[in-house]
């Protein structure tokens, strides 16, 4: 049966953010980027000082939205629990790898979506990279790759990442001139606050409820053929395609794309690159944002990472642009790859070698 407590559920989360998503762009937000949560992250990074690529600085209130709609969402359905503990500085190695990948791309997988559904070949290109990356994240998986298991804590530490958040949205209520603005490039095109802020309290509430990744989709297909969320991603491009075809917004084609490149290899690789490092850490930025806002300190550890990924790649010149993938971009992937490699087999082959340890402990 259709409900809101299944398929319908993230059905109805999926339609939301592919419809919220055009209706932002429409209001302001950058053309193909209603919402991205790598892209908003980044602008966070350089909006309070982290990097200093002047394009993309703004402190969205798009993030801090999704985070409040969360909390809500959670602390309503009595969710909210205090979890952390799971190898914290491994995730953020990986989620700052990852967010070079997302910066080489330029999008997360929600952009990803969202430049599919306005024609933009380039994002379509990235599709199956991101798919053979989630599929190298599984196959360590199955050879017995953890982070350990997250514990209960007390719950004052859940709330220090919706504290934080809250501190940010104080700042830009009153105008706060701590923080940097862009007035040109993406960081300047931005919907009003207070829609921004409404839609997104949406996006976050709904996400929460419905458990919604844009990796787990992908994973959950590959490993145990179940559909569930693949049903929200769907929708998501679903919604997002109508509402393009609706105000017009449609170019298929390789060029001409908002804020894109396309050197096909480097889409491939760096959402290839990015879909291998959320795999391992369990879940897409959008999933890290609203687990963070649960109380799951792991998932804010790995918030943290993308940040300071952002921050570095504009400060270090890594992150593409429309004019192509920097000599620099390129290097930091390939090495990305290399060390995120490490890491699987290298937390692979431990619980390997501890349960062969076990075996011949018992024999």
């Amino acid at each position: 049966m259709f409900t809101l407590k299944g398929k319908g559920l993230v059905i109805l989360t999926g339609l939301s953010i592919g419809a919220l998503a055009v209706i932002l762009t429409l209001a302001g937000n950058p053309a193909n980027m209603g919402i991205c949560i790598a892209c908003f992250l980044r602008d966070i990074a350089g909006g309070v000082g982290l990097h200093r690529a002047a394009p993309v600085q703004y402190v969205r209130p798009e993030i801090i939205g999704i985070v409040f709609g969360a909390f809500v969402a959670a602390l309503a359905s009595r969710s909210f629990r205090a979890m952390g503990g799971s190898n914290a500085l491994t995730r953020f190695v990986l989620a700052f790898i990852g967010m070079i990948g997302f910066l080489v791309f330029l999008g997360c997988p929600l952009r990803m979506l969202l430049r599919m559904s306005a024609g933009d070949l380039n994002a379509w290109i990235a599709l199956p990279g991101f798919a053979i990356g989630i599929a190298v994240g599984i196959w360590f998986i199955n050879r017995g790759f953890s982070l350990g298991r997250a514990t209960r804590q007390n719950e004052a530490h859940g709330l220090v990442f919706p504290f934080i958040m809250g501190v940010l949205l104080v700042l830009l209520l009153i105008n706060s001139t701590v923080f940097h603005f862009s007035t040109e490039g993406p960081g300047a095109m931005r919907a009003p606050l207070l829609p921004a802020l409404g839609a997104s309290l949406v996006v976050g509430a709904l996400a929460q409820r419905a458990r919604f990744c844009l990796v787990g989709p992908i994973r959950d297909m590959i490993m145990f053929r179940d559909p569930y969320l693949l049903f929200g991603m769907v929708s998501l491009f679903g919604a997002a395609l109508i509402g393009n075809l609706i105000v017009g917004n449609i170019n298929v084609g390789l060029t001409g794309q908002p804020v894109a490149h396309t050197e096909a290899l480097w889409n491939f690789l760096g959402m290839a690159l990015a879909g291998l490092c959320f795999t391992l850490v369990a879940g897409c930025p959008l999933r890290q944002l609203v687990s963070a806002a649960e109380g799951n300190t792991d998932s804010a550890v790995t918030i943290l990472g993308v940040l300071v990924g952002a921050a570095f790649a504009h400060n270090f010149g890594l992150a593409a642009s429309p004019a192509g993938v920097p000599p620099n971009g390129q290097i930091a992937v390939v090495a990305g790859f290399a060390v995120v490699l490490a890491i699987g087999f290298a937390l692979s082959t431990v619980k390997v070698f501890a349960n062969k340890g076990r075996v011949n402990e018992s024999a």
